[in-house]
């Protein structure tokens, strides 16, 4: 009886962080596919169309540097205070800035206030998302047996391609509006739909429990006052790790997303549709991929995924810029499948728990959020910015972007390498030490 109503627990925790995850990335990536349809027009009128797009682009970037601030606010209140109604802030503060922006007047009715209050609800979304990940993460790795932690911890990860994918969707289900329609209200419309999903991931989130980790942690009197000060004083080297580990996760996905609908459309001469069906195809795979490797790792361990993915994008980076240049359809199908299908949740299925089994309990929360929130200042809104710059400069030559993709491979496969130095450091209650060997492996 004990057993059964464990794995029921267990099953409703994996569904938690699977749906908040995916609500708060749906929230997250939804402004960055209306921001070059919509705000570029209404928020930020120009009298140069490239003006406009470029200042909706920086609101949509400018989350990324904001990110491990709300990272940090909420990592301390998590290890502080609790993972489960830490992520119930971070929900409900994601959800009150998205229907929010759904409602805001524009700049022919406001004004320049009308581009103030967007940008300022963008920051919030910035820092809801920017405490998300992590807690997710822990709810779901936390809760899990050792031996499937792997699996489990893959579930939040599966957030990620799910709210984009839902984002995407809903977008393109409002845009076979008319277009004086679209503009004027349809745009709205998954915005303001958004109340539905937090409201319903709040009522999942709301009937879980603590997680038992955590709660045993608290029972000990192993609370630190400061997680992040005891973060950098015992796991600076692990903080390091995860920076480096991060380059590339973040870095390639923005590239084979972001980046891509613009080098397929400008450089290659797809279609916009033609792109984001592509993406949407290699998202579905990605969704697919991402537990089984979480699996994998269960089975072969963290590391060794982790590194076979990374050395996969690396040697992959040429032939999916020269298969993309042949101008093929079926080539493009091919290298997005592979390239963000496959290789990349490689990455992304248990970046997370690998994180987790890096820190100690106490300071987990801000241990993982640290390194992966900087991590995505550093190497993911600038992805693509960095991507465009190297076209430009070398006279569209796909040969430096290869070479982009391989160097952050590259970083990530040697940050790795030095995992099984790092030691796990947990600080109790009368300030004394107990260090084991990291189980990130």
């Amino acid at each position: 009886m004990g057993k059964e109503k464990s794995t029921v627990s267990s099953q409703k925790v994996l569904f938690a962080s699977l749906v908040g995850s995916t609500i708060e990335f749906y929230d997250f990536f939804l402004y960055g596919t209306v921001a070059s349809l919509v705000f570029n027009k209404l928020f930020f009128p120009s009298n140069d169309p490239f003006i406009s797009l470029l200042l909706a682009y920086a609101s949509f970037g400018i989350t990324f540097f904001i990110r491990p601030l709300g990272g940090l606010i909420f990592s301390h209140m998590g290890d502080k205070f609790g993972r489960k109604n830490t992520l119930v802030i971070s929900l409900l503060l994601m959800g009150i800035s998205t229907v929010s922006i759904g409602l805001l007047p524009t700049y022919s009715t406001i004004g320049i206030l009308a581009p103030i209050l967007l940008v300022t609800l963008r920051l919030v979304q910035g820092i809801a998302v920017g405490g998300e990940w992590g807690g997710a993460v822990l709810l779901a790795v936390e809760n899990a047996p050792k031996e499937k932690r792997g699996f489990y911890g893959s579930f939040p990860a599966m957030g990620i391609p799910l709210g984009m994918l839902l984002g995407t969707t809903a977008v393109s289900l409002v845009s076979l509006l008319p277009e004086e329609r679209f503009l004027s209200w349809g745009w709205r419309i998954p915005f303001i739909l958004s109340a539905i999903l937090v409201i319903t991931g709040l009522w999942i989130r709301r009937g879980i429990e603590e997680t038992s980790v955590f709660s045993e942690e608290k029972q000990k009197g192993n609370i630190v006052k400061v997680p992040l000060f005891e973060t950098l004083r015992h796991h600076w080297k692990a903080v390091l790790i995860s920076i480096g580990a991060k380059c590339v996760e973040v870095g390639p996905f923005y590239i084979f997303t972001t980046f891509f609908i613009s080098y397929a459309t400008d450089n290659i001469g797809f279609s916009r549709t033609t792109a984001l069906t592509i993406i949407t195809i290699a998202t579905i795979v990605t969704t697919v991929c991402i537990p089984i490797m979480g699996k994998l790792s269960d089975i072969i361990g963290r590391k060794r995924v982790f590194m076979i993915g990374a050395a996969g994008i690396a040697l992959f980076s040429f032939p999916y810029y020269y298969l993309l240049s042949t101008q093929s359809t079926f080539w493009a199908y091919f290298v997005s499948i592979v390239g963000l299908g496959i290789l990349w949740s490689t990455i992304a299925s248990i970046i997370g728990t690998m994180f987790t089994e890096m820190f100690s309990t106490n300071v987990g929360y801000t241990g993982i959020t640290l390194g992966y929130q900087a991590g995505s200042a550093l190497f993911g809104g600038t992805a693509p910015m960095i991507a465009t710059i190297l076209l430009s400069t070398y006279d569209n030559s796909w040969i430096p972007l290869a070479i982009f993709i391989t160097t952050l491979s590259v970083i990530s496969f040697i940050s790795v390498t030095f995992l099984s130095r790092v030691q796990v450091v947990t600080t109790y209650k009368d300030n004394s030490l107990s260090q084991k060997d990291t189980v990130a492996e």
